[in-house]
């Protein structure tokens, strides 16, 4: 599948394609590892398993330079924004503490 924006005057076209291995995943569970050269973002699907136990089980990992994961914040802030004027604000619970390591 590929899509073709429109360019602005002066600019370049972008084409963007799924590559054959290309796959739409949910995930309920991100976590961020960072080091001087890249972020890390490690995606999963977290199980409760009783009251006081969770299972997470991950399943894809994206490695983005610095200034990718800059450019994600960005945009992600922006979208959620968008998201909530159309849809009304998004609550997390109170004492919302992911599990697994964020480093």
């Amino acid at each position: 599948m590929s899509q073709q924006n429109k360019p602005a005057e002066n600019s370049t076209t972008l084409h963007l394609e799924k590559t054959e291995d290309y796959r739409d995943s949910y995930a309920n569970s991100v976590q961020v590892r960072m080091s001087v050269w890249d972020f890390q973002l490690i995606f999963g699907t977290m199980h409760p398993q009783a009251a006081d136990e969770v299972t997470v089980r991950n399943f894809q990992g994206v490695y983005l330079s610095p200034q990718q994961a800059k450019a994600l914040l960005g945009v992600l802030g922006e979208n959620v924004q968008q998201y909530e004027r159309a849809f009304g604000q998004i609550a997390l619970e109170p004492n919302f503490n992911p599990p697994g390591p964020v480093h």
